[in-house]
């Protein structure tokens, strides 16, 4: 069992690039030893781990290697005979992916085929709801477009005229609201450019006033922001309140994740500076870090950011980084507008690294999940997901 984890750590750091010369003659004896290792097509078997595998090919490679660190010197938990060596040398394709297998799971689980009844789940597309200073509400959504002297929709985006920032205090707010499904783009009239993701809403005025502070509220769910800078409106700053938290900001580009059944407030700033106020505590960020704001115990806590995979839904991807099945189900459940439950609790934790399109087919994802082992099945019923 050691020599299989020599090899699978040799041949990864090959691939990594970080062979030293007394590791490639090992690798070389290893080669002589298990002929069949020769005829492993390597970079065909990379493709496959990234066609058919959540893990991100390159973290893949590294986290292999940092299991086999771990597993190298104790007892193996999994049973590995003689008929393992066959199968391997006849579908040697398949080599990496099984050794790979191995260091990520601590038992072998059996695969079922996936069920699906009455399964018409759609991908998510732009859509939402303006609801106007009177009260009334307009569906906004591909094909169709809304027009009035200050707004316009072509039912995938909404701008506001920016030329009408009025002296007059009576200024209205509207609101943009995205349900489970949607998502949307909306510039408002001091140019500010916001993106907004599924199952979330936002508050704004229709117009603003030069030298007054921009405010704004995202009341749920999660959006990135970029906002024109004070310098162009009298030094006016922008502000956006969530909950219990205000970001002050001058000039910049950052993402804001609230979503109402989550216990906690991510700021994630990519450029300029923000300051997060807190019950009148200041927390400033600087590019690439994020604070996390607990509701439960009004905590914050500030630390460098995956900023790539904070804001990759606004380039139509899902990115997850060290994220649990279940959150990556939450993520899903508001996109495809599905809900999810699990079969076995201890599957929510099984913890994923990878990216995926958003304009891919929920089963298709799903089935990608499943071919990596962490589940065993899955069902659709309707617009129910089932984790087995």
């Amino acid at each position: 069992m050691k020599n299989i984890f020599n090899i699978s750590k040799l041949i990864i750091k090959k691939k990594l690039k970080i062979l030293n010369d007394e590791e490639k003659s090992r690798l070389k004896l290893f080669k002589e030893e298990y002929p069949f290792v020769k005829s492993v097509d390597f970079q065909k078997i990379v493709q496959k781990i990234s066609d058919y595998s959540l893990i991100n090919k390159d973290r893949a490679w590294k986290a292999i290697l940092e299991k086999s660190n771990k597993q190298e010197n104790k007892p193996s938990v999994i049973s590995i005979n003689r008929s393992w060596y066959k199968y391997a040398a006849a579908a040697s394709l398949f080599f990496l992916f099984s050794i790979s297998y191995l260091f990520f799971f601590n038992k072998e689980t059996s695969s079922k085929n996936p069920v699906v009844v009455n399964a018409a789940i759609e991908i998510g597309n732009s859509k939402a709801t303006l609801t106007l200073e009177d009260g009334s509400k307009i569906a906004l959504e591909k094909g169709t477009n809304y027009t009035t002297n200050n707004v316009s929709s072509n039912g995938e985006h909404i701008i506001y005229d920016s030329k009408r920032n009025s002296g007059s205090t009576a200024i209205g707010s509207n609101f943009l609201t995205i349900p489970r499904g949607g998502q949307f783009f909306i510039q408002l009239a001091d140019g500010t450019k916001v993106w907004l993701n599924s199952e979330s809403q936002l508050k704004y005025p229709v117009a603003f006033i030069d030298g007054e502070v921009r405010k704004v509220e995202l009341v749920y769910g999660e959006a990135y922001f970029e906002v024109s800078p004070s310098t162009a409106h009298k030094g006016s700053k922008f502000e956006v309140f969530t909950k219990k938290q205000t970001v002050e900001v001058i000039g910049t580009q950052f993402n804001i994740k609230a979503y109402h059944e989550e216990k906690n407030i991510y700021t994630t700033l990519l450029e300029g500076k923000v300051t997060v106020n807190i019950a009148g505590q200041k927390h400033l960020l600087i590019p690439k870090e994020q604070s996390n704001f607990d509701l439960t115990d009004n905590q914050v806590k500030i630390y460098k950011a995956d900023v790539y995979s904070s804001v990759a839904w606004k380039e139509g991807l899902f990115s997850f980084n060290n994220m649990s099945l279940k959150d990556i189900m939450k993520v899903l459940s508001r996109w495809y507008n599905v809900d999810v439950t699990f079969e076995n609790a201890k599957l929510e934790n099984v913890k994923f690294n990878g990216v995926l399109r958003k304009d891919q087919d929920l089963k298709e994802i799903l089935t990608t999940i499943k071919t990596t082992k962490f589940i065993n099945a899955y069902e659709i019923k309707n617009r129910q997901i089932i984790i087995k």
